[in-house]
């Protein structure tokens, strides 16, 4: 044999070098360019004191107005009234919560509550769902000029409607009536625009021509596809519509009587006395405030966890 069928190494024999070339032509290109990394990448981080303090600075700021209900309602008015005000709760409180219940008949307030504010979410939630989609991910004419009508709803104030609105709600026969509160807020411009820009960024375009291609059409792609995705910011949507829907006053207290009220509306008889009692006036707004509070215990983490699936597919 001889020595010129016998290889010659010449690269470099060196670890150092050989690294280095190999992590190279990793790279697009052949160029030569080297991967970084942050040197952040992957840990934990964890909070510091100041922001603990920060934290329950702001926790004890959000919970002093509750606080604060929680021991009007359990004194009596003459205490409430006193300077300085009392900072601990009374032996009232049973009383109080009980006489409001009573003088405000909140039971059936409650009831009507949940049924307006539970269709009102829930239609809501459907419905701008729907729109938001129909905005987002279809191409139809006249769609832009849709578009910018319901958001130009938005700069319209709902007190110019009145008027009109209890004129029709008057001639359906839904005066005095639940349906009367429902129907006109079964969507919101709001909402619309809000499921819009979510499905714009978190839908891909490639989901729904699949769909498109295994022949499904736009409402199969809407339960199949969209739905799944969509199950974030419809939480949140409907846990603000809720509220919102819970502690309207305006129009309830005009469409409807002190016989079919809302929980707000009802509100309004602890303070109808010649002397408002604040102590009872504070126990009807516990009670009113209590059914948001336990939904919010029940479905918090959802919710919370809704806006932050949400923001990271942002």
């Amino acid at each position: 044999m001889t020595t010129d069928s016998i290889p010659v190494r010449t690269t470099d024999a060196r670890p150092g070098s050989v690294q280095k070339k190999s992590r190279r032509s990793a790279t697009p290109g052949g160029r030569g360019r080297r991967l970084f990394r942050h040197p952040g990448a992957g840990r934990q981080h964890h909070a510091g004191p100041v922001a603990y303090v920060l934290l329950g600075i702001a926790a004890l700021f959000s919970l002093f107005p509750l606080y604060w209900t929680l021991v009007a309602a359990s004194t009596d008015n003459t205490r409430v009234t006193q300077t300085p005000p009392p900072f601990l709760p009374g032996p009232h409180l049973v009383e109080n919560l009980g006489k409001a219940w009573q003088d405000a008949a909140l039971g059936k307030a409650m009831l009507n509550s949940l049924i307006v504010a539970g269709v009102i979410a829930l239609s809501t939630v459907l419905f701008a769902t729907l729109a938001g989609f129909a905005f987002a991910k279809l191409r139809f004419k006249g769609r832009n000029i849709l578009l910018m009508l319901v958001i130009g709803t938005m700069l319209v104030p709902p007190q110019l409607g009145v008027v009109p609105l209890f004129m029709m709600m008057t001639e359906l026969g839904w005066g005095q009536q639940l349906p009367a509160v429902i129907f006109p807020t079964l969507v919101s411009a709001v909402g619309v625009f809000f499921m819009r820009q979510y499905l714009s960024e978190a839908l891909p375009d490639e989901l729904v021509e699949a769909g498109r291609v295994d022949g499904a059409h736009s409402l199969r792609i809407f339960w199949s596809i969209v739905l799944p995705i969509a199950r974030p910011p419809m939480a949140v949507l409907f846990m603000i519509t809720f509220v919102h829907a819970w502690n309207d006053f305006f129009w309830p207290f005009i469409v409807l009587d002190m016989s079919n009220p809302t929980v707000p509306v009802a509100l309004t008889q602890l303070s109808a006395g010649y002397v408002r009692d604040q102590s009872l006036i504070m126990a009807g707004a516990l009670l009113g405030t209590l059914p948001l509070l336990a939904m919010f215990v029940v479905f918090g983490r959802q919710i919370v966890g809704g806006i932050m699936q949400g923001a990271v597919k942002g």
